[in-house]
């Protein structure tokens, strides 16, 4: 496995695997990799001949006051788990290799599918995650593309774009991975005090209430929303960011669980920001 640096270091090594005919997947991330990641890399490896991950902390999709300089970056503990997981190469580039001196174009989406949910309250982060995926598409070239299913919106937000723009790749979302404890896994749960830790359990505590309520028969995604935040609210360390129901591809809010339905949330745990969803399928 190798570790590279440069836009054109990938894309030598992707043209000599294209050149012999071999599959390449791409498994996008923002580094200090955890077994979430790692099962992506690893369901890549299964049905690509080639895999690439991308290791970058992308500053376009911060905010201001958010946590781009404090987020959590180990390169060498990165690249043992790719290469245990199937990895063939890490593109590991600096922020100014992807954005060039005087860079000017962004990829944006307009609509409920990014103004809603975490885009309302992150009003850039989706023009910086569609602006950077789509650098890493025109690189790598891959022909599947893997993401986590606990990140929905931005799930959705890529087949959108894929669709949008044409890019001829296969979008793979892959199942949420969960600590025992059933807290899903997040590079940004190492922030949390012990106390907090615990705290934490309570958005997968809602999770599991919801999508008990939906497999009961309850057709009400209000009750359902609002059963889930009375979770929630109990505990005296969160603070809700959002909980809704919205459709799972277009992220259009919705009143009854008809469809392919989202319920998802963002909740504040002390400083961190933690987010945790569901689909039911009906």
């Amino acid at each position: 496995m190798k570790i590279v640096k440069t836009v054109s270091e990938v894309r030598q090594q992707v043209k000599e695997w294209k050149r012999a005919g071999l599959s390449v997947g791409l498994v996008p991330t923002m580094g200090f990799l955890h077994e979430g990641h790692k099962s992506l890399i690893e369901r890549a490896a299964a049905e690509n001949d080639k895999v690439v991950v991308s290791d970058f902390v992308n500053p376009t999709q911060f905010g201001a006051g958010e946590d781009l300089d404090s987020y959590p970056r180990d390169i060498e503990r990165d690249a043992i788990i790719c290469q245990d997981a199937g990895a063939d190469l890490i593109f590991h580039p600096e922020a100014d290799e992807m954005y060039k001196k005087g860079a000017c174009t962004m990829v944006d989406m307009t609509g409920e599918i990014t103004s809603e949910l975490c885009g309302k309250t992150r009003p850039i982060h989706f023009r910086g995650v569609c602006t950077v995926v789509s650098k890493l598409f025109n690189i790598v070239c891959p022909d599947r593309a893997y993401f986590g299913q606990k990140d929905a919106q931005q799930l959705a937000v890529i087949k959108r774009m894929v669709c949008d723009l044409n890019f001829d790749i296969e979008i793979i979302g892959c199942p949420i991975i969960r600590e025992e404890d059933g807290l899903a896994k997040s590079s940004r749960n190492t922030y949390l005090s012990d106390e907090e830790r615990q705290a934490a359990l309570v958005l997968s505590k809602a999770v599991i209430l919801g999508k008990s309520m939906a497999e009961s028969g309850e057709k009400d995604a209000c009750k359902i929303v609002n059963e889930m935040k009375q979770l929630i609210e109990k505990e005296p360390m969160a603070k809700i960011d959002y909980v809704k129901a919205v459709n799972a591809e277009t992220i259009s809010p919705i009143s009854e669980m008809n469809g392919s339905v989202l319920v998802a949330m963002a909740v504040y745990i002390g400083k961190t920001r933690l987010i945790d969803n569901f689909i039911y399928e009906c």
